[in-house]
């Protein structure tokens, strides 16, 4: 699927994302086909508090200039832009560059073999040099732009480094590459001399208290986000339905709780010791029922509505870019598109096992009309959190035992589980586009991840 990347994130998480562009509508649905013996279900995994909690998003404008100096096309006369527009330009070249050595660094300290870490991580640092040297090479002569570079400057600087350094403490020992770490430490000391004796970015102070450079830095990354971060607001839809479920349901109780009242009223004769006791049973009975048939009806009223939507809006012209609705819930086997359960019946038979299917859509619908200046795209980004799944797997216990001249040794192994994920993408009045994924996991992290093959008669659905 070419207009949604979908990868590995964390140990224990995915990422997809995609760009959207002026008067785009997009519907992106992902099917997560749990198998029953992970033991995650509508009844033991609250979509609502897994949705706050295990997903999140970020959404800001989207340049594929990245890697040129300063998106150089839109530099080639400073003099003649405002400083707004110069600030927006460098907030944006700024973000996207930390987010890409981000996304890069996370990718590295994934690798494991000696072989594959460091030969990437010294692309890494080779990359991370070059960007800013050409960032550093358009710095602005005026004044009153300077404060601005100084900022983006000093925080890529210091950030390159924490990356670096950061992945360096992940590194597999090997004495073979000693030559590559040095290289890197280097490289991390000479950006550090740069910030601090160079341009004196920041005081002896700020730099001695890890509290404080660190909360500096933060502050000068929500600098250069500004502009080029959308502002969302989340709204939970239903909130009056919900009100009206639940006075429903309480209705309905207190009718049959009513009943029961005069039938008791009737048998017993005056205000006796038997006739407290069977109104003591008959409200505690109302209490345990209430709450069970308000969750039912609420449950079933809701089945294939959005549940939150979201607005998004440029924090420098306050217009609103888009808006959004997202669905998050486990589906009955009858409301699995016919497209998705044909792909999912193409796989090896002995992966066909029973499953619960956890559906995630987003559906958006971007403003007709223009972004920001300068901008074409904006870029989303979503992160699963598979840890709340991982919680309900089981260690690895069996054991497989080998011989060799006589002696008999063992080797533990660990349980692992395939979560299938399919993918589907529907772009205005275009057919859909689908996409199958294998998770491969354990309790620890995702081993695998990979993409899978799509049936030949999917195209006739």
């Amino acid at each position: 699927m070419t207009k949604v990347n979908i990868k590995q994130e964390e140990s224990l998480s995915i990422k997809f994302s995609h760009q959207l562009s002026v008067a785009d509508q997009r519907t992106l649905d992902l099917y997560f086909y749990l198998p029953t013996e992970m033991g995650i279900s509508a009844d033991t995994l609250n979509e609502e508090e897994y949705y706050h909690a295990n997903i999140i998003g970020r959404r800001s404008y989207f340049s594929d200039a990245l890697h040129l100096p300063l998106v150089q096309s839109r530099f080639v006369s400073l003099n003649k832009r405002t400083l707004e527009e110069f600030r927006l330009y460098l907030n944006l070249f700024a973000y996207q560059f930390a987010v890409a050595i981000e996304t890069d660094a996370k990718q590295v300290r994934q690798l494991t073999e000696p072989e594959e870490f460091y030969p990437a991580l010294l692309e890494l640092s080779e990359r991370a040099r070059q960007l800013l040297k050409k960032f550093r090479r358009n710095e602005p002569e005026q004044d009153k732009w300077q404060s601005y570079f100084g900022h983006a400057d000093n925080y890529l600087s210091w950030f390159c480094e924490q990356q670096l350094l950061k992945t360096l403490s992940t590194r597999p020992r090997s004495a073979e590459f000693a030559d590559i770490k040095d290289q890197v430490v280097q490289y991390c000391r000479k950006e550090n001399h740069y910030r601090e004796l160079e341009r004196k970015y920041n005081s002896q102070r700020t730099r001695e208290d890890a509290n404080r450079i660190s909360n500096k830095m933060l502050l000068l990354r929500r600098l250069i986000q500004q502009g080029v971060v959308l502002k969302e607001d989340l709204k939970v839809l239903g909130v009056g339905l919900k009100k009206f479920v639940t006075g429903l349901a309480t209705g309905l109780v207190m009718i049959v709780v009513s009943a029961l009242i005069i039938k008791a009223q009737g048998f017993f004769s005056g205000l006796t010791l038997s006739l407290i006791m069977a109104l003591s049973v008959i409200y505690a009975f109302r209490e345990i029922f209430k709450e069970d048939i308000r969750n039912a009806m609420w449950r079933l009223i809701q089945r294939g509505r959005p549940r939150w939507s979201r607005t998004l809006t440029d924090t420098s012209t306050k217009k609103p870019v888009a808006r959004q609705l997202i669905w998050l819930e486990f589906l009955r086997p009858k409301d699995i598109p016919n497209a998705v359960s044909l792909i999912m019946k193409h796989r090896h038979r002995q992966n066909k096992v029973e499953s619960e299917v956890l559906h995630y859509r987003i559906q958006s619908k971007v403003n007709t009309k223009e972004f920001a200046a300068g901008y074409t795209q904006f870029q989303e980004q979503v992160v699963f959190s598979l840890i709340p799944f991982a919680r309900h797997l089981e260690r690895g216990k069996a054991k497989i035992y080998s011989e060799q001249d006589g002696k008999v040794s063992n080797e533990s192994v660990e349980r692992r589980y395939q979560v299938n994920l399919v993918v589907a993408l529907k772009d205005g009045k275009q057919s859909v586009e689908y996409a199958r994924y294998k998770i491969t996991m354990n309790r620890s992290s995702i081993v695998e991840l990979t993409e899978s093959r799509l049936p030949d008669e999917l195209n006739a659905v």
